[in-house]
């Protein structure tokens, strides 16, 4: 195990040390699991955002989209646990400007 120094202000080691105290933990072990929870989250994001180039990259390629409209409807319906029809992607039509 490798060991790595940080400079704290006092005002934050103060805040880290009473933290820790009421978590009943050492000011160490909170400071680890604050930091693994961060890298965790980072690379979460990481994950979820190369997800959504990899589909809007498909959704370019491709054309193919559901109508929000649709996809409203089926969200409704599964978050209160109604049986709901599956989706079936189309080609992606012109929104009218609301506007218009």
């Amino acid at each position: 195990m490798s060991t790595t120094t940080i400079r704290l202000e006092d005002t934050l080691k103060t805040r880290i040390n009473a933290a820790a105290q009421h978590a009943g933990t050492t000011a160490h072990a909170f400071i680890l699991e604050a930091i693994e929870r961060t890298v965790a989250q980072a690379e979460q994001d990481a994950a979820f955002h190369a997800l959504a180039q990899e589909r809007w990259a498909h959704i370019r390629a491709t054309g193919r989209t559901v109508a929000w409209d649709e996809a409203k409807a089926y969200l409704g319906a599964r978050a209160q646990d109604q049986t709901a029809r599956n989706l079936k992607a189309g080609t992606a039509k012109p929104a009218a400007h609301p506007g218009a």
